[in-house]
């Protein structure tokens, strides 16, 4: 198997439940942009200290199950679990009940019912 096979296993399932939570009532109008984000944020990270711990010895990648194409010495496959968490977990957020907040609620107009 793969990197890739594997790597579908997480991110199709995290694209189709991403997909389930952008025409949500529940869903705030910020939510594709903060993911978006969130995603550049965490490749970015990802290319950074991946590629810092494959240098030094920390990890490798059986050479038969990657596709070849590398960012530094990191390869394309490892940025899909940030990219997977990016898509699923804001979108767990929004679709699990009692996790999404109206989208024009502010901490301030909460009751005291609401406070946790």
């Amino acid at each position: 198997m793969t990197y890739w096979t594997l790597n579908a296993f997480f991110l199709v399932p995290a694209a189709l439940i991403f997909a389930l939570a952008l025409p949500g009532r529940r869903r705030p109008r910020y939510f594709a942009s903060a993911a978006a984000v969130t995603a550049v944020v965490l490749l970015a990270l990802t290319a950074v200290f991946d590629n810092l711990m494959i240098r030094v010895g920390l990890f490798w990648y059986n050479e038969d199950r990657i596709s070849g194409a590398f960012a530094g010495a990191a390869p394309l496959e490892d940025f899909a679990y940030p990219l997977a968490a990016a898509l699923l977990l804001p979108a767990l957020w929004v679709l699990l009940p009692g996790r999404a907040p109206d989208p024009g609620a502010s901490p301030r107009n909460r009751t005291a019912k609401e406070q946790p």
